[in-house]
């Protein structure tokens, strides 16, 4: 197994270290995994000559927490975990989760809300000129200003709130090497201005730098339009082959995003997913029982990162970008024969995959020398013509790992796009996968079932998953298999009237099926939807979109969709009647719940008489 880095000064002194070159603090359980972000980072920077010592959910209310390492030699780096600190905390009506799968144990409660931001603070309170560098989802999202649904209101970048120097945006391998090294050459920070993935502040701007210069913080505070339109101008420029310089401008400052950093090559994906991880979270994690989110990567591979997808709910498009970068065969399969050495492995390879499973290659060749499109998405609202819909690089590598010693099934479990899969001509992938990599249920997300909120989605229509369950159903029945498909379901997305979620409803009660869970939808930095509910209109058109944000209204939305839960009747029942849908409130087979029992006449109740005593 390889060496943890340093957490203490013991374990400095065991490397024969005096100082570290970065201390990195970290919101999450220090998990040495490829899967964390800070593991990835840190060993990057490892291989790249720096010294790196970890610094894991320090006691934000002791300043003297962030000196266990003592003073870097260049400077902290700074990330909140692998999720935003306040979806990590939060469910999406605001209530406090009990368990944290990201701290040893499970424990909630040992990171502070807006992680990114308190923990850079603390730093300032002891070290206020030493560098500080910020990354992760949580920076990466709210770079620019941004809609907070926590606190309802317009936040300024995490940049300014947090008092960093420089916030590396995205995936930044690339990025973090080159700040590194500008640091490690002694320039002053405040120099520091070209690296493409990093957002700067400065108080004046080089007019001979091209740039967008977008509305002001104050103006987006005045004026939801402008901030709907701003959105949409830093969602045009998130390719990094065409994205111009941006530049938000504030009371005394400017903050200035440069381009996205270039998609890794395959040769540097292949480095940074062979560098020497222990794999596992940190040995004095033992005692409480480990990490609970290692279980869900364990015996994972990531083949893949980026997303042409474009959900407009989700940030991938902001983070890891449309372009779809990919490892080889031969380092996917080292990492597959890696893990079936681990004592704990049963056979079983839960996952093969990345943000969405089924892209093992960019969606057209243009894409890898002239960027993504910036006015049209590959998949919605149909394929582009010039997408390249092909299975069968992925094929091949499923093949292989199926025949590896000691595997005994490859299972793909994080998500298929059904749209793209339909679009292959060749059907030899889809059989493969429900003969070979279905565990039983084939997860995949049609999210709705009305077009109208579909289209805000940027999902494909129903009928495209109509026809994929067709497809599905056939090829069972010719393997004789009986597999099904569990589909993941959005309540009260943006565009979703009461009408609609009763049609969603209809639609589960005519597939005889209910869900466990359902998710209602969570307004997340930096989305497109979330942009919808803070605004009212969707930013790629500039129309007004229905926006349930009634608490009462959205439980009813969710209610619908778990019609048959008694607990949820009479939210049920009220949402039929504001829908004008009594119709299916009665006894035929095709009406969700009954009309409510009339309650029985009270009855006065005489006196018991009382037996005589003998």
């Amino acid at each position: 197994m390889a060496d943890f880095l340093p957490i203490s000064r013991r374990d400095m002194q065991a490397r024969g270290w005096e100082q570290c070159d970065f201390v990195y603090i970290i919101g999450d359980a220090y998990v040495d995994h490829p899967s964390f972000g800070h593991a990835i980072i840190s060993r990057v920077l490892e291989a790249a000559g720096y010294k790196v010592g970890i610094l894991s959910q320090p006691n934000w209310k002791d300043p003297q927490s962030i000196n266990v390492l003592g003073e870097p030699r260049l400077g902290f780096l700074v990330m909140g975990g692998n999720m935003d600190s306040m979806v990590n905390h939060y469910s999406v009506s605001k209530k406090r989760r009990k368990t944290d799968a990201f701290t040893p144990g499970g424990v909630m409660g040992k990171r502070p809300d807006y992680a990114v931001t308190v923990y850079c603070n603390l730093i300032r309170r002891t070290y206020p000129k030493k560098p500080i560098l910020i990354g992760g989802i949580e920076a990466s999202l709210r770079r620019l200003a941004h809609y907070d649904y926590w606190s309802d209101k317009l936040k300024r970048s995490v940049l300014l709130d947090s008092q960093a120097d420089i916030l590396l945006y995205g995936m930044g391998e690339r990025s973090v090497v080159e700040l590194a090294d500008a640091l490690n050459a002694g320039m002053d920070v405040k120099d520091i201005t070209w690296v493409d993935g990093t957002v700067y502040s400065c108080k004046e701007v080089d007019e001979a730098v091209p740039k967008i210069l977008l509305p002001s913080y104050d103006a987006l505070c005045k004026d939801k339009r402008k901030y709907a339109e701003s959105f949409y101008l830093q969602y045009q420029n998130t390719d990094p082959f065409t994205a111009k310089r941006l530049v938000e401008p504030y009371s005394e400052r400017f903050v200035v995003q440069n381009p996205p950093q270039k998609p890794l090559s395959q040769e540097e994906m292949d480095r940074v997913y062979g560098l020497p991880y222990a794999r596992t979270w940190h040995p004095s994690y033992e005692k409480a029982g480990g990490v609970p989110a290692i279980a869900e990567v364990q015996f994972s591979l990531i083949s893949n990162r980026g997303c042409f997808g474009a959900c407009s709910f989700c940030a991938l498009t902001f983070h890891q970008g449309r372009i779809i970068q990919t490892r080889s065969h031969p380092s996917i399969l080292a990492e597959a024969r890696q893990l079936t050495r681990d004592p704990d492995f049963k056979g079983y390879i839960h996952d093969v995959g990345g943000p969405t499973a089924n892209f093992r290659q960019p969606a057209c060749p243009k894409q890898l020398t002239k960027g993504a499109c910036q006015h049209r998405q590959c998949l919605f609202p149909t394929p582009c013509k010039n997408m390249v819909a092909d299975h069968s690089d992925y094929l091949s590598l499923l093949r292989q790992l199926r025949q590896l010693p000691g595997v005994k099934k490859v299972f793909i479990r994080s998500g298929i796009r059904f749209d793209y899969l339909l679009a292959d001509k060749s059907d030899v992938f889809f059989r493969e996968l429900v003969k070979y990599h279905v565990s039983g249920q084939l997860k995949v997300a049609p999210e709705h079932v009305a077009d109208p909120v579909l289209d805000l989605m940027g999902k494909p229509r129903h009928c495209v998953y109509e026809r994929f369950l067709e497809k599905y159903k056939r090829l069972n029945q010719q393997l004789g298999l009986k597999q099904y498909v569990v589909p993941y379901l959005m309540s009260s997305h943006p565009g979703s009237t009461l009408q609609e979620a009763v049609a969603l409803a209809e639609y589960l009660r005519d597939l005889g099926y209910m869900p466990e869970q359902v998710q209602d939808f969570y307004p997340t930095p930096s989305t497109i939807s979330t942009v919808m509910y803070y605004t009212g209109l969707d930013p790629r058109t500039m129309k007004p979109v229905y926006v349930p944000t009634n608490p009462h209204e959205k439980a009813m939305q969710r209610a619908l969709i778990q019609y048959r839960d008694p607990k949820n009747y009479a939210l049920v029942h009220e949402a039929l009647v504001k829908a004008g849908r009594t119709d299916l409130i009665g006894y035929d087979k095709k009406c969700l719940i009954k009309p409510m029992s009339k309650p029985r006449p009270e009855t006065k109740k005489l006196p018991v008489k009382q037996k005589k005593r003998r």
